[in-house]
């Protein structure tokens, strides 16, 4: 039987997992098989050479430089880290330890028949990128304004692949790929984006994506600064202003940095004279209608500046005393004139029921004294003798005369 040596050639396996993973790919119709192993740097491989229907032919392991490592159960090569696993008549399994870079290339599984037969096992060496490094052209970025972010992994084997998250939302960077030494590349990957101040605190992910390591990222939170948000809070009074009340109003200003500056003003008149400006407080006593007009809250930081305006209209003093009530309505509105709910004098509105009720009143009592003094007098004149008659035509003849000399009667009706 005349057998062939067929070399075994397959591609190499990406490997996730922190241990070898050996590759199945035997070649079918051959009496000798082994597989690709693809390990991480420092880890451990094995090699498998597995022989189908052997005739009790020898089987021995050479080295990328054609060394035997081992020969059956015997091992020439004075390098310890490589240790017998197994060896039976179909199989010759050694392992190789504490794996490097200079460990990587072709072995060969050989099978002592005439001629020999051969299979080959390449073992691909991982190696994972150190840390990444992330690297920001600036620390604190304005509203507005855009950022740049830089990511570095070093030392891969092969390139590693980087992708970028801001928050939820994945963003696109520009790539670059070198190689810094034999078989190990340097990648680092440039981002750009304008930021707002809802970005403030937000964090940005550099995630590396390898086949020898998970879960390898770096990560920086953003940094805003933005103007201030501004905001004017009637504290009293509650509902309309009206004259000789009184007005307290605080302006709320919030920004990064925090406003170190909070000025009131009148838009196009003076601040009224005996107005008390505390702070963020401005308080104006006995309000008249010369005190109508805009009032301004402006806060300023290092970004910028921001204001918030209250619109002022002062209305007439109520001309009844209200009744107090213990859950007044919160009617907050910074613009007094516009849009505020209209009070309805309910003093006036009860005045005029009143009157209503009144003359309703009258106009019964009236009607009733009316119908009492006018009752009804009326008279009836039945003729006398009718009933006497002898027939319908004497009575008609007495009825027709008979009126002068009947007695009247008299019925009331009321």
């Amino acid at each position: 039987m005349t057998n062939l040596a067929i070399r075994v050639d397959v591609q190499h396996l990406a490997l996730k997992a922190p241990i070898a993973v050996l590759e199945n790919l035997p070649v079918e119709g051959q009496n000798l098989a082994a597989d690709n192993v693809s390990v991480i740097e420092g880890e451990t491989a094995t090699i498998s050479c597995r022989v189908k229907n052997n005739d009790d032919s020898v089987i021995q392991l050479l080295n990328p430089n054609r060394q035997t490592i081992y020969f059956k159960d015997v091992r020439p090569l004075k390098d310890s880290r490589f240790q017998l696993v197994n060896f039976s008549d179909n199989e010759l399994r050694v392992s190789l330890s504490n794996v490097s870079l200079s460990d990587e290339g072709r072995y060969v599984c050989q099978l002592y028949t005439d001629p020999p037969q051969e299979a080959y096992a390449d073992i691909t060496v991982l190696v994972p990128p150190g840390s990444p490094i992330i690297e920001s052209r600036e620390d604190v970025v304005s509203e507005g304004n855009e950022t740049e972010l830089t990511c570095t992994a070093m030392g891969s084997k092969p390139a590693a692949s980087i992708r970028w998250m801001k928050g939820e939302e994945e963003l696109t960077g520009e790539t670059t790929v070198e190689e810094i030494d034999e078989r190990l590349f340097a990648v680092s990957s440039r981002v750009r984006f304008s930021v707002t101040k809802e970005d403030d605190g937000v964090s940005v992910d550099c995630i590396i994506d390898h086949p020898a390591v998970k879960d390898l990222l770096a990560q920086r939170h953003l940094e805003v600064l933005y103007k201030p948000e501004v905001k004017i809070v009637v504290t009293y009074p509650e509902g309309l202003t009206r004259e000789g009340d009184n007005l307290d109003l605080t302006c709320i200003a919030e920004g990064k940095p925090h406003p170190h500056q909070i000025n009131w003003l009148r838009v196009e008149e003076d601040v009224p004279p005996h107005a008390v400006v505390t702070g963020s407080d401005l308080y104006i006593e006995n309000l008249n209608k010369s005190y109508n007009g805009t009032y301004r809250c402006v806060a300023s930081n290092a970004v910028g500046e921001a204001y918030d305006d209250y619109i002022l209209y002062v209305y007439d003093a109520p001309t009844t005393i209200p009744t107090p009530t213990t859950n007044p309505v919160n009617t907050q509105d910074s613009r007094a004139g516009e849009g505020a709910p209209q009070k309805i004098d309910h003093a006036v509105i009860g005045g005029v029921v009143a009157v209503v009720m009144f003359a309703i009143l009258c106009a019964l009592i009236v009607l009733g004294r009316y119908f009492a003094r006018h009752k009804g007098t009326y008279f009836t004149h039945e003729a006398k003798g009718a009933d006497d008659a002898a027939d319908a035509d004497t009575a008609i003849i007495n009825a027709e005369g008979g009126h002068n000399n009947t007695d009247e009667k008299k019925e009331y009706y009321i």
